[in-house]
């Protein structure tokens, strides 16, 4: 019997207990990236908390399964259907095919996924796979009277419905108020404002790279389609959860939901999870800005992905949460202890399965309350500073990184081993080192100075010694 778990449902606006349809089991459902640049730590961000949100589920006794798509094609510059083609746009920027495109950034955002410790999805399914599942779901919708053909182009007509706002009228028309002001090519063969691409065809973008045959003319999906698709195609005619950040809310998911239930002619999806932004001091995180901050640039810094994940975890996911480097250095430096404290502990003999129930417990009721993670970081605190033996505190760290997934055992396992955590780090202490001697040979002493400050900020401490320069985490 699963624990009763509970975390806000932004359909109905208030946390409340989670029960999926069939007892037990949990079929999810989460949008992926669209391909055409690299995902920001942002992005990563509502990916580390859905993976969260799995791993605390499981741990609650669940049993998950998890789709996600890859866009590839049909997303526009604008989620409102204006603008140029994502993809096509980042073709044209390097000189590639779409598809060379996708690849190359399919692959880059499974590297940072991976890198933070995320579970891969079950499934994970690429729009370009599905094209009949789209064509079959635009030609239903026109059948049942949802839909209508525009200026060669498939849209829905929002009008039908009885309540197209289903998250929040007041916030969605708000949102789409904004929309229309910077939509300065509205598309003129809409019926309504709110009304969204299904299939385009004739449009304007005749260089489309990829298009395919369909009963409107050679043409392409709509972004928002690929979801509803995707997801019943593997999970059936009803999800449990829709994840996404909340920047999906609208238009995206309200679309999905228009959609779907248009087609389906009942209630898809019951619970929606969304996770807050990830801003800087200049704002929320966008593709948009220029230069994109990834957990691979992270890396080169010489930060450990994994210590953006603690980063991460240490806020709640509905509050949006400022980055910067001295905030990340901070979460450096208890990453560190953390890894140290966990290195002195002994395999010293049996468990003491009570005091192990007791705080799995305490765990469990953290993640179980609205995903409170940095509540449940804080219970791995008690149980290292707790009144019991270490073998039962290593089985505590254990258990709990089921759901942190900060690899805190293996983690100390290198350390007591003298092998460094990640080589990208150790490539970055010793780069530094070297720039210190060669600051020190040149007698800049300031900058010597500055660079031991900078190792300390990142959690190292050097010494001088007669064998040459040493340094160990602190």
């Amino acid at each position: 019997m699963a624990h009763k778990f509970t975390f806000y449902n932004t359909l109905t606006r208030k946390v409340e207990e989670f029960i999926p349809r069939e007892e037990g089991k949990v079929s999810m459902y989460t949008c992926g990236p669209t391909v055409y640049h690299y995902a920001h730590i942002g992005n990563i961000r509502t990916y580390i908390m859905q993976d969260a949100l799995i791993k605390s589920l499981k741990y609650a006794g669940f049993d998950v399964k998890r789709v996600m798509n890859i866009t590839d094609v049909g997303h526009l510059s604008s989620d409102a259907d204006t603008g140029e083609d994502k993809m096509l746009a980042g073709a044209k920027r390097e000189h590639k095919t779409v598809m060379e495109i996708a690849k190359f950034y399919t692959d880059a955002f499974f590297n940072d996924f991976d890198a933070v410790g995320n579970m891969r999805p079950d499934v994970v399914e690429p729009a370009t796979n599905c094209i009949p599942e789209f064509i079959h779901m635009v030609e239903t919708l026109l059948e049942k009277g949802f839909a209508y053909v525009a200026g060669g182009n498939v849209y829905f007509d929002t009008s039908k419905l009885n309540d197209y706002y289903v998250f929040s009228s007041e916030v969605e028309k708000e949102q789409l108020q904004v929309g229309v002001r910077d939509d300065v090519e509205e598309d003129t063969n809409k019926k309504n404002k709110t009304d969204f691409v299904l299939w385009f065809t004739k449009s304007k973008f005749e260089d489309q790279a990829l298009k395919w045959d369909s009963p409107w003319g050679v043409g392409y999906p709509g972004w928002h389609i690929e979801c509803s698709c995707i997801s019943m195609k593997h999970l059936g005619e009803f999800i449990d959860i829709h994840c996404g950040g909340v920047d999906n809310i609208f238009p995206h998911h309200t679309n999905e939901i228009a959609q779907s239930e248009s087609y389906l002619g009942h209630e898809w999806c019951k619970y929606w999870f969304h996770s807050n932004h990830l801003n800087d001091k200049s704002g929320k995180m966008s593709k948009s800005k220029g230069a994109i901050l990834t957990v691979s640039l992270l890396k080169e810094k010489g930060y450990d992905p994994l210590v953006y994940r603690f980063f991460c975890l240490q806020s709640h996911y509905r509050k949006p949460l400022e980055f910067s480097y001295e905030a990340l250095d901070q979460s450096v430096q208890a990453y560190n202890k953390l890894v140290r404290r966990v290195s002195e502990l002994k395999n010293d003999g049996a468990v003491d399965e009570a005091v192990k129930t007791e705080f799995e417990e305490k765990f469990t009721d953290a993640v179980s309350n609205d995903l409170n993670t940095s509540m449940a970081v804080t219970v791995l605190y008690d149980a290292l500073k707790a009144d019991t033996n270490d073998a039962t505190k290593l089985a505590l760290v254990e258990s709990f990184d089921k759901v942190l997934s900060l690899d805190l055992v293996a983690h100390a396992k290198s350390l007591l081993e003298g092998t460094e955590v990640d080589p990208e780090l150790e490539k970055y202490i010793l780069d530094a080192i070297q720039r210190r001697t060669d600051a020190k040979k040149a007698k800049d002493f300031a900058t010597a100075d500055a660079i031991r400050a900078e190792l300390l900020e990142k959690g190292v401490e050097i010494k001088d010694t007669r064998e040459g320069v040493k340094w160990q985490l602190i």
